[in-house]
């Protein structure tokens, strides 16, 4: 049987923290533990606005932080309940925000650099806390032996910590310290002036005397480093953040909503240190790393995205990660225009092409929000539709009843030469082909890197509708790409692809980094006496109005050649189908201003517009 120390992981200190740095960008203000019993009688409690008030009476370690602040030069942040896009324009940031009920984050300017600080205010900064987690863990192995569970079970190993946790530690009780040693009474003497917890040291007992705020802040440690990720817990459960990037040695650096880039006060300044994290990391989310196998492609609990890549060999700064979160409840395709992304009148045109099936590629490059509009745009997929999705990481959401979700496995990613995985691996190649059998009215592939991509081909040749995201950052890339190897589509199957969407992360004159659709493009096909692609612009986007237009208004291939046909529209009636794409912009205009933007409530009212008959074309 393994050790309760390998069960639980239970190690000196704090498991991910040892050799993890916390390198603030001011110098930490002597804090001696003010009792705080009494919050009336605290100076800085009395400075504080009533909503900051409010959540120090909740959370004292958010008070004690605010002591160690520099306030005489920085002032005291301000608390923001809701934080919004607005907040990314101030020019020097000082504010807080919740981040989960025990957490927070100090958002701090920095005066030497474009990117200002990210500090998580967690449980963990209670004065005392740290002194004695040590003790607890000590108590924790003793109090679990003889225990038999699953250690690859986490919820079961969540549930015995916290049982454990309940049994050994005694709330609002005082005992005696006759027992303790000189330099222990002192420490146990100051803490119980700030209202800390005492150990009772007496021949026996094996329990924890403290506060409620100290027992909610040592199992918040506690669960946070031996079923979480240990200091990168508060960056996961913060839903404002997009990117987590260790470079190797070094600070972490974050992408954030709202802020866009940060600079993390946690940092590595030890090879040793940062690889001993590198490893249980990848343990911790079952793809063990090696310095033979060191790369590493996988999902966290919570669905973010993570590489790992180990060792100096190959990373010269040192072993390295980067972390890509996505959103429990996706963008809907309001949201998505809300941004700026694109506009009502190419939804609009997108909801008629998808809803009639056909088959489209979003292209960019990496972080331009290529999965996030592929998810709004899936909304326009017909309610009744069977949906068949493809991945290799899980990135996608659809909203549709009907859904069958595919998942690759194995380190195989995007097949071999012949696309056939090896051992027990399934690749997108496989699983693209175990589709085409479930007959799909739509097949969704998550990215398509290789050779799936010729069957993706075959699937619409064969009338299945495909949608996928796809790495160019022009259709005349695009077009390079998938008629070259691995895919070696020929160049006359290219009409099958009938939308292609480009897309960037690009620069507005006011600094801000923004996602706009730079082209929505028809493909008509393969013109023989050019030996190319032929291809229309249907919309394009404006930067010095960042506004789109719609170029193909009135000639459009896709709507008269291809829908107003199939829909048995007469030629001389065709120029109807435009009038629709106003109609239903309008109808995605007024679900926005009625505060109608949900991800599932906008799937949810398109589909009940879609069985009322309001899409009808009229001719």
């Amino acid at each position: 049987m393994d050790s309760i120390e390998d069960k639980l992981s239970l190690e000196n200190g704090h498991t991910f923290s040892t050799g993890v740095y916390a390198n603030f960008p001011f110098k930490p203000k002597k804090y001696d533990g003010h009792d705080h019993s009494n919050l009336k009688t605290c100076n800085l409690y009395k400075l504080l606005p009533p909503e900051m008030k409010k959540e120090v009476e909740k959370n004292l370690h958010l008070l004690e932080y605010l002591h160690i602040l520099p306030i005489d030069t920085t002032g005291i942040p301000r608390y923001i309940p809701t934080l919004e896009s607005k907040h990314g324009d101030l020019e020097s940031p000082n504010l807080i925000y919740k981040t989960s009920d025990q957490t927070y984050v100090h958002i701090y300017p920095n005066k030497n650099d474009v990117r200002n600080f990210y500090i998580p205010i967690e449980p963990i900064l209670l004065t005392g806390v740290g002194s004695l987690i040590k003790q607890l863990e000590i108590k924790l192995v003793d109090y679990l032996t003889g225990i038999e569970f699953d250690p690859e079970d986490v919820a079961e190993k969540e549930r015995i910590l916290r049982e454990s946790l309940a049994d050994i530690c005694v709330i609002g009780a005082q005992t005696k310290i006759n027992n303790a040693s000189s330099g222990t009474k002192k420490i146990f003497d100051k803490l119980l002036k700030s209202a800390s917890f005492l150990d009772k040291s007496e021949k026996g007992d094996n329990h924890i005397y403290l506060s409620k705020e100290h027992y909610d802040a040592l199992r918040y440690s506690i669960i946070r480093d031996k079923i979480g990720l240990g200091f990168l817990d508060p960056y996961i459960k913060d839903s404002n953040i997009e990117d987590i990037t260790c470079n190797g040695l070094g600070p972490i650096f974050i992408e954030h909503k709202v802020f866009k880039g940060l600079r993390s006060i946690i940092e590595f300044n030890e090879n040793d240190a940062l690889n001993r994290y590198i490893i249980r990391l990848a343990e911790r989310i079952g793809k063990p790393i090696t310095f033979r196998d060191p790369i590493v492609d996988s999902t966290l609990p919570d669905g973010s995205r993570i590489n790992i890549v180990f060792g100096n060999d190959i990373s010269k700064n040192g072993s390295n990660f980067t972390i890509r979160k996505f959103n429990e409840i996706p963008f809907s395709i309001l949201q998505i225009i809300k941004g700026g992304t694109l506009d009502y009148r190419i939804a609009a045109y997108l909801w008629i092409l998808i809803s009639e099936g056909m088959s489209g590629f979003i292209c960019g490059e990496t972080a331009s929000g290529k999965t996030t509009t592929l998810n709004g745009i899936t909304a326009f997929v017909n309610p009744e539709a069977k949906i068949v999705s493809i991945e290799d990481t899980p990135e996608l959401q659809i909203p549709h009843k009907n859904w069958t979700r595919e998942m690759t496995r194995g380190s195989t990613r995007g097949g071999g030469a012949t696309g056939e995985g090896s051992g027990s691996d399934v690749t997108m190649f496989d699983l693209l082909k175990a589709g085409l059998r479930q007959r799909p009215n739509y097949i969704m592939v998550g990215e398509i890197r290789g050779v799936e991509g010729n069957v993706a081909f075959q699937a619409m040749q064969t009338g299945h509708p495909v949608m996928s995201t796809f790495h160019a950052a022009t259709v005349e890339k695009l077009i390079q790409r998938v008629t070259a190897d691995p895919i070696n589509i020929p160049k006359t199957y290219m009409d099958n692809l009938n939308f292609v969407i480009i897309q960037s992360a690009v620069r507005r004159p006011n600094g801000k980094i923004v996602r706009r659709v730079l082209s929505v493009n028809e493909l008509i096909g393969y013109n023989p006496d050019k030996g190319g692609i032929s291809f229309i612009e249907a919309f394009s986007w404006d930067p010095v109005t960042d506004t789109h237009i719609f170029n193909a208004m009135g000639s459009s291939y896709l709507l008269e050649s291809k829908i107003a046909t199939r829909l048995g529209i007469p030629g001389k009636k065709k120029k109807a189908i435009y009038d629709e794409i106003e109609k239903r912009a309008k109808i995605l205009e007024r679900l926005a201003n009625e505060g109608i933007l949900n991800y599932y409530d906008v799937f949810d009212t398109i589909a009940k517009v879609t069985k009322h008959g309001m899409l009808r074309i009229q001719f």
